[in-house]
């Protein structure tokens, strides 16, 4: 056998997040006080920033600028790359993916849901099997848990069985085509999430982390003791040395998660600053937005002529300046499309509310993501982010833009909105005798009168997500 070297010429196309395209996917995610923030932050850095007047059009662009199209193109492309390359467009190993991510993340104050859609975008799921992985993504609470019926006293197996059914007959798909999408979605980052159990959450992350295998029985059958700290019924049952249970236990107690959503960013009480307003003059809705607080950002007049007439001292200061120039350029251009995409998106949803303005909630229609992509012509990632942590004022109220989004539920007269059951669901808790609180079937049954047929156990779902107790726990003297 022989050995040589050569040469070889190989072609190939990767994607590449320049800091300028970073830095627009960013603006694109942050709400309007996360805004005002970097905005300043940037006043304080850069040099060249003023905080005047905006006037783009008198700044000269720098040779090599990407253009709107090219960081828009870029979204486009990344929910299609491999979820393995990151944010970085750079095919690492899995290592050093589950390593990272968080790391790389935490700069956006990414909460558990974003995190996971951006994986399940990025999957190589079907578009119909994303659609369910979406529903089940938007019940995943912030520990990480699947949570869509209440649990009562049923066993950890019916528990799973009547979950997955309940999903399925909530979107109209098969119990399989769920139980596949759920597979996959457990096979995301944190370890152990989208799990239904206790129990199923930490088998996933043994299986993921390749632990010990006396730590699977352990967990399997003998929960309780272990919560209990009793390794030598463990042993007794398992016919293993107590030691041996011991060691289990520990690698339990250091290498699993129970609560796999801890870490990630959670939703905080705070005052809500609307990013855009919406007003009705004669029969149009006209949006506008908010700029209240947001220095105007404009590009420095004595830098300007500074770099024109070359009168910079040295080469380093020379280079420093371009350099503090072009991030200046690019971040105005990029408020300043960030804010048009962000009207364009708010006037689109307006345009298929309309019904909701005028008439009320009864009139909410079911809108996706899609819809609006389709509407304006871009891509349903971007129309995503533009939505995150956004919140508009209009004549009916303050809403966060993800609220206008939802599929429908079927009723008697038509297609409504799941807001639509839960304002109905609130009002006859609310009107019910407190000495004799109406159960979840009950409630069933009131909902007819409004022309509203669902199951028992989505309204069990929905009276969680407001916040209210069961019945036998709400029952006042």
């Amino acid at each position: 056998m022989s050995y040589e070297f050569k040469q070889e010429l190989k072609l190939t196309q990767k994607l590449l997040l320049t800091p300028q395209l970073r830095l627009a996917i960013k603006l694109l995610q942050l709400s309007r006080q996360e805004l005002v923030e970097l905005v300043r932050e940037e006043l304080e850095k850069n040099p060249v920033l003023e905080d005047g007047r905006l006037d783009v059009d008198d700044v000269p662009p720098p040779e090599t600028r990407p253009t709107e199209v090219e960081w828009q193109d870029y979204l486009e492309g990344l929910d299609d790359y491999n979820v393995r390359a990151g944010l970085g467009g750079i095919n690492t190993s899995e290592e050093d993916y589950r390593d990272g991510l968080i790391e790389r993340l935490s700069s956006f104050e990414t909460t558990l849901k974003e995190h996971l859609m951006w994986q399940l975008n990025s999957s190589q799921l079907n578009e119909r099997e994303k659609k369910i992985g979406e529903f089940i993504i938007g019940n995943i609470d912030e520990d990480g848990y699947l949570r869509m019926i209440e649990r009562g006293n049923l066993d950890d197996e019916t528990y799973r069985a009547l979950t997955i059914k309940e999903i399925a007959t909530s979107i109209e798909v098969s119990p399989r085509e769920v139980e596949y999408v759920l597979d996959v979605i457990q096979e995301f980052t944190p370890p152990g999430v989208g799990a239904i159990t206790l129990k199923e959450c930490l088998l996933i992350q043994i299986h993921q982390k390749n632990i010990d295998p006396i730590v699977v029985p352990i967990v399997e059958d003998h929960l309780e003791l272990l919560a209990r700290k009793d390794y030598k019924a463990i042993a007794r049952s398992l016919g293993v040395d107590e030691k041996e249970v011991m060691r289990g236990a520990r690698l339990v107690s250091e290498l699993l998660n129970p609560v796999p959503g801890a870490g990630f960013g959670r939703d905080e009480a705070r005052a809500v600053v609307p990013d855009a307003y919406v007003y009705k003059v004669g029969d149009e809705y006209l949006v506008v937005l908010n700029e209240d607080g947001l220095p105007k950002l404009n590009i420095s007049s004595y830098y300007k002529k500074l770099i024109e007439n070359n009168e910079l001292a040295t080469k380093e200061v020379r280079e420093y300046i371009k350099d503090k120039f072009h991030s200046a350029v690019w971040l105005i251009k990029s408020i300043h499309q960030r804010q048009r995409t962000l009207k364009r998106v708010v006037e689109s949803i307006i345009g298929f509310q309309r019904d909701f303005l005028d008439r009320g909630l009864r009139y909410l229609k079911p809108l996706v993501l899609s819809d609006v992509a389709k509407d304006i012509g871009m891509h349903e990632s971007t129309i995503s982010r533009v939505t995150t942590n956004k919140y508009v004022q209009t004549p009916r109220g303050i809403f966060e833009l993800k609220y206008f989004f939802s599929t429908g539920v079927s009723s008697s007269t038509g297609v409504i909105t799941p807001e639509y059951v839960k304002e109905k669901l609130k009002e006859i808790i609310e009107a019910e005798d407190p000495s004799n609180p109406l159960t979840d079937q009950q409630i069933v049954e009131r909902l007819k009168r409004f022309n509203i047929t669902v199951a028992r156990r989505t309204v069990a779902k929905y009276r969680e997500e407001l916040g209210y107790l069961s019945s036998s726990r709400r029952k006042r003297p």
